[in-house]
C-alpha cells in the first residue's frame, strides 16, 4: 500500500542530489534513509557500516548466497 506522506523541500533536494549517486529514486532515497534510521534508533550502539553491512548479509541470506564461515 502507498501513502502519500509531506515532507520538506530540502529533505527532498537531498535526496534527490544523492539518489543519482546511489541510483535509487527520490522516494527510494528516502525509504532507505528512513529504513536506516529505524535500524539506528532500535540498535543505538551499532555503527552505519555494520548497520549496512548486517542488512547486506540479510539479504545475501535471503537470495541463498551463504556459505559457512571457517575460523582461524
Amino acid at each position: 500500500m502507498t501513502t502519500a506522506v509531506r515532507v520538506s523541500e530540502n529533505l527532498v533536494r537531498e535526496a534527490r542530489l544523492l539518489s543519482v549517486v546511489e541510483n535509487r529514486s527520490v522516494t527510494g532515497q528516502i525509504e532507505h534513509w528512513a529504513h536506516i534510521g529505524k535500524c539506528a534508533e532500535e540498535n543505538p550502539d551499532l555503527t552505519y557500516r555494520l548497520i549496512k553491512d548486517i542488512l547486506v548479509g540479510i539479504e545475501e541470506l535471503n537470495q541463498g548466497d551463504s556459505t559457512e564461515y571457517q575460523f582461524g
